[in-house]
């Protein structure tokens, strides 16, 4: 894995490159990190975003990845965050998770409020879902396809917190906007 250190801030207490399994994964730079990774597995696309997302179990001591995705991992145009939910899904249909779990969700591009193909939006789907406490986010989403993202504001009115990772929006636009020709050059509003 390409060590983003310099790109992400990382603090005294939990260094960037302390990402072995079984450390204390408190760390956000970490779960972005690992979002990242997720988001370079795209294949870059003119007409969509390559974006990460990882969903964490924040309730346990280290905190637990359960999930990754990326966009367009799956069938059917789907994207990053929608994928952690499916295999979500898929694992609960064999051991559920209790009620009261906490989920934190780490995204290195800010959820999806309206999908032009019609689709739920990822908005949707964390709303929906209804364990995720906190978005972590890389960036905010370009208008390249959507004029605007209302994805934070919504989420914060269901009562889900919302923190952008300092440092992580130009890398993590950098990887989301692979492909995309240099007119399309992405321009965060």
């Amino acid at each position: 894995m390409d060590n983003i250190e310099g790109q992400l801030s990382a603090s005294e207490n939990n260094p960037i490159g302390s990402n072995t399994i079984g450390h204390h994964h408190r760390d956000h730079d970490y779960f972005m990190e690992q979002a990242l990774e997720e988001a370079k597995k795209c294949t870059p696309s003119q007409t969509a975003f390559s974006v990460g997302a990882v969903l964490v179990n924040s309730s346990t001591d280290p905190h637990i990845v359960l999930t990754t995705g990326f966009s367009r991992e799956r069938e059917g145009n789907t994207h990053a965050e929608e994928v952690c939910f499916l295999k979500l899904q898929e694992q609960q249909d064999l051991l559920p998770l209790p009620q009261e779990t906490t989920l934190s969700l780490y995204t290195t591009m800010e959820p999806c409020s309206k999908r032009l193909s019609g689709k739920k939006p990822c908005l949707n789907h964390i709303i929906d879902f209804g364990q995720i406490s906190t978005v972590y986010i890389g960036t905010r989403e370009p208008s390249t396809f959507v004029a605007e993202n209302t994805a934070i504001d919504q989420l914060q009115k269901h009562g889900i917190g919302c923190k952008f990772i300092d440092g992580a929006q130009p890398i993590c636009l950098n990887v989301a906007t692979r492909g995309h020709a240099s007119s399309h050059s992405a321009t965060v509003v």
